[in-house]
């Protein structure tokens, strides 16, 4: 049985998708419709713009993503997915709220370990799909994260190059930290 809070997620209302088309569309949906994970995505852009490399976090973040959908796919269970989603919105919103340069490595592992379970949630949506919808569903959900994270990303680039302008990074990093208070106070009281 799916449940309530995959169908609050899942452009088709929980219906497993058919063919490449509804694949793809619940691919570009999942991501967007979900609250959590569409802060998650921009924080993930946010934070990249001021890290050296950070172009890599995006792709890492997706590429885990994908695994972590794998790893749901292949039936492993992975222990209190909603609660770590919730934490790495609060966690990752926190961190651009501080405002202070953050080590390159350490954000990109928490990027990826992020992703996985990300990835595990996306995963919900297509058991039982066919191969066909699960590449569609996959190729869409990889575009829209990429797409919203780089836009992210190319925003804050031109901010972190000015002092003035990371006070409004600053301030995102507040607004997705109470996100991520909210999601993670509902996971844990149920």
């Amino acid at each position: 049985m799916t449940s309530p809070r995959i169908l609050a997620h899942h452009p088709f209302g929980g219906t497993t998708p058919d063919n490449f088309f509804e694949g793809f569309l619940s691919g570009l949906g999942h991501p967007v419709i979900g609250l959590d994970h569409l802060a998650f995505v921009i924080a993930v852009g946010l934070i990249a713009a001021g890290l050296r490399h950070g172009w890599l976090m995006p792709l890492i973040f997706i590429t885990t993503a994908i695994a972590g959908t794998g790893l749901h796919l292949i039936g492993a269970d992975l222990p209190q997915p909603e609660l770590i989603i919730a934490g790495s919105v609060l966690l990752f919103g926190l961190l651009l709220a501080i405002g202070r340069p953050l080590s390159s490595p350490v954000v990109m592992v928490l990027a990826a370990v992020a992703g996985v379970f990300h990835g595990y949630a996306y995963g919900e949506a297509i058991v039982g799909a066919e191969m066909n919808p699960i590449a569609a569903y996959l190729l869409g959900f990889s575009i829209v994260q990429l797409a919203i994270a780089m836009a992210a990303y190319t925003l804050a680039k031109g901010w972190y190059e000015t002092q003035e302008s990371l006070l409004n990074l600053r301030f995102i990093g507040f607004l997705l930290a109470g996100v991520g208070l909210a999601f993670t106070s509902g996971a844990l009281l149920g």
